[in-house]
């Protein structure tokens, strides 16, 4: 199952036509997210800081029915990059910076924000508080994202089940595999 995994994430990084296909990836994602749930696997903070690419994702359809993997996944094109970002903000305390960016052609957007990892389930939670669009290198807006609940509170009052969240399963020196708060599966590669 790791290995499918491995296979799709050094195909991806070499640019290369030989991949295993999305529902292959997205069965092995689905079978390497119930192991870990099983063992109890925790993954430490550091193993998550650096810059990540987003590689491939699975949308909510990945799942197990009738104890059998299901869904389908995609490869992230090339044309289109996705980067997340973590960096330790806090001296030790679990708390960190988090940097979200897409570039399509000349269009980039990056949001950025707070993110906190209790260590708790491999819960990584979040809140994006800034946003910055650019065009062909010109910074075209800039500002705060608003939250309803936020509402004023400071991000390490907010409750984690109110915040976005990533449950990271699998985190390699060369890459990072979570499901979303929206049930959606990813790798990221390590840049």
């Amino acid at each position: 199952m790791d290995d499918t995994v491995e296979q799709a994430v050094a195909a991806f990084c070499k640019n290369s036509a030989q991949r295993p296909d999305g529902r292959a990836v997205t069965a092995a994602l689905l079978q390497l997210e119930r192991a870990a749930k099983r063992a109890k696997v925790a993954i430490p903070l550091k193993s998550l800081l650096g810059t990540w690419r987003l590689c491939f994702n699975a949308g909510k359809g990945a799942k197990f029915e009738a104890e059998e993997p299901a869904g389908n996944g995609f490869y992230i094109p090339k044309l289109a990059i996705a980067r997340l970002a973590f960096t330790d903000d806090s001296a030790g305390e679990c708390f960190l910076a988090i940097s979200n960016e897409l570039h399509v052609g000349p269009l980039q957007v990056h949001f950025t924000g707070p993110a906190r990892y209790p260590g708790r389930k491999n819960l990584l939670a979040f809140d994006f508080t800034q946003l910055q669009v650019s065009c062909f290198g010109l910074k075209v807006y800039q500002g705060k994202v608003e939250s309803k609940k936020r509402a004023g509170k400071p991000f390490q009052e907010i409750p984690m089940g109110q915040l976005p969240f990533f449950a990271f399963f699998a985190a390699q020196e060369q890459y990072l595999a979570a499901r979303g708060r929206g049930g959606g599966l990813a790798i990221w590669v390590k840049e």
